[in-house]
């Protein structure tokens, strides 16, 4: 039923149904009208010709509709009083309440016309005889009706508002559909980063420590354990990688937790001295403070791991202030690494910009008298 009455709505919109059903009154007005003038008979045909001709250009043209309609709705005026009162009066108010009910002109020039009709109407009637009840009655009927062609305009204004308002809406919900898309799209591009950076560095270094123990030591064993260790870095680092979207939602260990296994992870595939200091009782973290804190974590071990192979490392992560605060501290090796072949990466870029998503900031620098390094991390509970 429901898709019936739709189909019919869309055959036949509600324009289009009042405006049928004003030519079908202003034909049968004109059929039974008792007029033998000729000129009011003419003026009569300008009048309905005036409306035939909104009718056709409407859809295309409204300024000439919309002047065409003015025309009709003036005409019958000229003639009212002195040809049949009902005639007259019946095709102003058909034509004069359409007019009002439309959207297109503006409200200045609904109520200039409608005065205007309204007055030469009351003249009309003053001027060819008629008594003072019909001078103010008739005029009153017209302006009656038109007042109800007033209310319609009033619904559909608020109609086309209503959809104006809904469509940006719409457009709204797309906009931010596609601002979260993108924020999703930037976040996990920061996780493969940070997941990738961690482990194809730490795999690195085991293949150079690798290569370095066979072309200069021909010590094939240890070389052979390298190789092992790396390959258990690289099938980590898949594993890694694909959960790296799911630890976003996902349920993470702790703070202290993840960052004791990293660290863990850390010593064994350095063989770094790496101390980890928790101060003072550990409170509860939110997921977003404990997987950037801890994808901070990584790629400041990653950079010493580069650029201080062998140096002691300390991490910090101390609970006791208003904010977690998150230190890794390493020192500067006696003899400088060679240079890392290929680009340097963004690291310190996608920390801050990690950090900056949960509210928190990152420093990093060197330490006092170029003594080594220092990275500062902190975030709001």
């Amino acid at each position: 039923m429901s898709a019936r009455w739709h189909f019919v709505d869309r055959m036949a919109p509600s324009w289009l149904v009042v405006q049928l059903l004003g030519t079908a009154v202003l034909l049968f007005t004109l059929f039974t009208a008792n007029e033998d003038t000729l000129g009011v008979w003419a003026v009569y045909a300008a009048s309905m010709l005036a409306w035939l001709t909104f009718i056709v250009a409407d859809p295309w043209h409204r300024r000439l509709a919309n002047a065409a309609l003015a025309v009709s709705a003036t005409l019958p005026m000229f003639v009212v009083g002195a040809a049949d009162d009902a005639t007259a009066l019946v095709m102003i108010c058909v034509v004069l309440s359409r007019f009002a009910s439309l959207t297109s002109p503006s409200g200045t020039a609904i109520v200039v016309l409608v005065g205007l009709v309204v007055a030469g109407s009351a003249v009309a009637y003053l001027t060819t005889g008629h008594d003072w009840q019909d001078s103010i009655g008739y005029p009153g009927m017209i302006l009656l009706v038109t007042l109800l062609g007033l209310h319609r305009r009033q619904y559909e204004l608020r109609t086309d508002q209503a959809e104006e308002l809904l469509r940006q809406t719409e457009l709204a919900q797309q906009e931010r559909a596609r601002a979260a898309a993108l924020d999703e799209r930037a976040r996990i591009a920061r996780e493969m980063h940070d997941v990738l950076a961690h482990s194809l560095g730490a795999l690195g270094m085991q293949l150079k420590v690798a290569e370095a123990l066979l072309s200069e030591k021909g010590d094939t064993v240890a070389a052979l354990e390298r190789v092992r260790r790396s390959n258990r870095l690289a099938e980590e680092g898949l594993v890694e990688a694909r959960n790296a979207v799911a630890a976003l939602r996902g349920d993470v260990p702790s703070l202290p937790d993840a960052v004791a296994d990293l660290v863990d992870a850390f010593r064994r595939d350095h063989q770094t001295p790496i101390d980890l200091r928790v101060v003072p009782q550990p409170r509860p973290a939110s997921t977003a403070a404990t997987v950037s804190l801890v994808r901070t974590l990584g790629e400041a071990l990653t950079n010493a791991a580069k650029h201080a192979p062998g140096e002691p490392v300390t991490v910090t992560l101390d609970f006791s202030g208003e904010r977690i605060c998150l230190e890794v501290v390493n020192g500067r090796p006696a003899v400088p690494p060679p240079p890392v072949e290929g680009p340097s990466g963004y690291g310190l870029t996608g920390m801050r910009e990690r950090l900056a998503l949960v509210g928190g900031t990152l420093i990093a620098g060197e330490r006092d008298e170029g003594a080594g390094w220092r990275v500062t991390a902190q975030v709001p509970e």
